[in-house]
């Protein structure tokens, strides 16, 4: 339990205390109380809004209620001064033992430091990446796939039950292409010569091996096969090959899913047909005409009559097809199904998308709205696409991909955790440049150097100390910290009210962005010993506060151990 979330318990305490004295009414809403750092950290340390929320509904006023609370506040031990500002904001500062108190918990919870069950076990189904399975990872997939681990990470962390989902999209056309790609290097393993990859066709070497395979199994049984003899096999065999490759390129950035659901499955299983009937049953689908396209003239529109789902009852701005005039399925058609499958085993679904799909947002959060009667509550999170320079260039594509860079060249270039902490350095909705030359420089200019260094320089000092003092160390005595260190926990202290806003608003990169914060502190209290000998960590002649601040720093470090871990990277002892 966080600082904040143990003073917060506190302060209902005590709020029933003033319920049992006459001073408040009974069953008043709490819900809106808040214990949280005040704006101006000149005000203290944490601060109350409990007398503004409770005096309307209790027929008091805001600041005589305001001083009863705080006369109340400060009786307790380890509060050192509490003041009521304007109408009835109550702010307190903290004694030191509360700070020291908090040092040590980071000690004794190590790697559960910022661990919170305000999830409450509920079942959140995240789904990310969901690339198409025509081929291998690329880093157009990539800042999704980041994002959408370390949230589903940073949820489990909270107590929620998160299960990790990869949407196989293996039942449109692009998996025919896929298959007719495959024939014809199926053909080209026997010895044929097909010459330039026909246009429309996929053209990467990395169908090459999926062909020689086909042709050693088969040998040359359909190379003049009708296409109707060897499409369905062939797009089997492709797709199964693709996600071998899709899972190997995520498991290089540590991503696994636990659940990989197929569009065809979902199709021959009749869910699409099912999900229709439930929503005719309510009316939310009728057979009607599509309105014509923007731009679209009636001359050149020839209505036809569809099943449509009333998206517009739900805030979209037209009624949606969920089947084409040939009777197969719509995109958004087989997509509501799958969210309905979803919905089954969830209390709340959470998407990762790329931007390009901004437009069907409204159209399938409606659906699920429908579909589940407003019980399961669908958050759709936008990431938008990586540039990739190098040296302020652009890249290069890649041979072997044919069209794209892949994920796997990337991670072999630059290494997993520089990839990954460098996805979760902006809003996901925000463009980003990842700069080959700039994610491994080794400056604090580059975040993910800063905050391993960090880290390093913290792991040194256990090995240093070792050294100057064989004998071993004292009992770290916390009252020999100075007013610069205490702060420095009041900082770790923000670790776990942090960690819970960022699950709450669905945004990983918070994680990064304190990281960085914090090593920037610790930096600054670590150079402060160039300038004054007195301030280094390592005390020849001074075990007490080596000890001391050592501990602090062992904190500090166990506090990003536990960030990084959230955003699957690694804390590094030392740097090369």
């Amino acid at each position: 339990m966080s600082l904040f979330a143990r003073f917060s318990t506190t302060l209902d305490a005590l709020l029933d205390d003033l319920v049992s004295e006459g001073a408040l009414p009974a069953d008043l809403p709490r819900k809106a109380v808040t214990v949280e750092p005040p704006r101006d950290p000149s005000h203290g340390d944490l601060a109350t809004n409990a007398a503004m929320v409770l005096a309307k509904p209790a027929g008091t006023n805001p600041r005589a209620l305001a001083d009863l609370i705080a006369a109340k506040l400060g009786a307790l031990p380890e509060i050192a001064s509490v003041s009521v500002a304007g109408p009835g904001f109550i702010n307190m500062t903290l004694g030191r033992e509360s700070w020291e108190a908090e040092l040590r918990a980071i000690h004794a919870d190590a790697a559960d430091y910022g661990r919170s069950t305000m999830g409450g076990g509920k079942r959140v189904n995240v789904e990310y990446v969901s690339a198409n399975p025509t081929g291998p990872m690329h880093m157009g997939h990539c800042r999704g796939a980041v994002v959408g681990d370390a949230l589903a990470t940073l949820l489990a962390f909270t107590g929620h039950e998160v299960t990790r989902e990869y949407y196989v999209n293996d039942a449109g056309g692009q998996v025919d292409v896929l298959a007719r790609s495959v024939h014809l290097r199926y053909r080209e393993a026997l010895g044929e010569d097909v010459g330039a990859v026909p246009e429309g066709l996929y053209p990467g070497d990395y169908l090459v091996p999926v062909g020689q395979a086909l042709a050693a199994e088969f040998g040359a049984k359909y190379v003049s096969a009708p296409e109707a003899e060897w499409l369905a096999l062939f797009r089997t065999r492709a797709v199964a090959a693709m996600m071998e490759m899709i899972r190997a390129d995520l498991a290089l950035l540590g991503i696994h899913h636990d659940l990989f659901s197929s569009e065809a499955v979902l199709q021959a299983a009749g869910k699409p047909a099912a999900a229709e009937a439930w929503l005719r049953a309510r009316d939310l689908v009728y057979d009607g005409l599509l309105e014509a396209p923007k731009g679209e003239t009636p001359e050149d529109w020839e209505p036809v009559e569809l099943p449509l789902f009333r998206s517009t009852t739900f805030g979209d701005d037209q009624d949606r097809p969920i089947k084409k005039s040939d009777g197969s399925w719509t995109y958004f058609g087989a997509d509501l199904a799958y969210h309905f499958q979803k919905a089954q085993t969830a209390d709340q679904l959470i998407d990762i998308w790329g931007a390009d799909h901004a437009g069907t947002v409204k159209r399938i959060v409606a659906a699920v709205q429908a579909l589940t009667e407003g019980k399961v509550p669908l958050d759709i999170k936008l990431v938008q696409m990586v540039r990739l320079l190098r040296d302020g260039e652009p890249v290069k594509m890649s041979k072997r991909a044919g069209n794209f860079v892949t994920l796997a060249d990337v991670v072999n270039e630059v290494g997993k955790d520089v990839v990954r902490f460098s996805m979760l350095t902006r809003k996901a909705d925000a463009q980003m440049d990842f700069d080959f030359a700039k994610v491994v420089e080794a400056s604090k200019d580059n975040p993910v150097f800063y905050v391993q260094y960090a880290h390093a320089r913290i792991s040194s000092l256990a090995r240093r100390a070792a050294e100057a003092f064989p004998d071993g160390m004292p009992e770290p005595d916390l009252s020999r910290l100075g007013t610069g260190e205490l702060a420095l926990i009041k900082l770790l202290a923000s670790f776990p009210r942090m960690i819970e806003g960022a699950a709450i608003a669905r945004e990983p990169h918070r994680v990064a962005f304190y990281l960085h914060d914090l090593a920037a502190a610790f930096h600054a209290w670590w150079n402060a010993g160039n300038d004054d000998p007195s301030a280094r960590v390592i005390m020849a002649d001074d075990a007490g506060i080596t000890a001391v601040r050592l501990f602090l720093s062992a904190g500090v470090g166990q506090v990003i151990r536990n960030g990084l871990a959230l955003m699957g990277v690694d804390a590094l002892e030392e740097m090369g």
